[in-house]
């Protein structure tokens, strides 16, 4: 036979590991100067600029 887990505690450890992750990415989104968020969206944009301009229209 396999072990019996609670599945309530089961929940509640995965609800607990989805929280974790979640507050880690914020912290890093977060914990960023303004200059440095700036620099992200401007090299983001000029991707998706770049992107846009290789489109092929057929």
């Amino acid at each position: 036979m396999g072990d019996i887990i609670n599945l309530n505690r089961a929940r509640k450890t995965r609800a607990k590991a989805a929280k974790t992750l979640e507050a880690t990415a914020n912290r890093a989104a977060s914990g960023r100067t303004k200059a440095e968020r700036l620099a992200a969206k401007a090299e983001r944009d000029r991707i998706q600029a770049v992107l846009d301009g290789a489109k092929r229209e057929d």
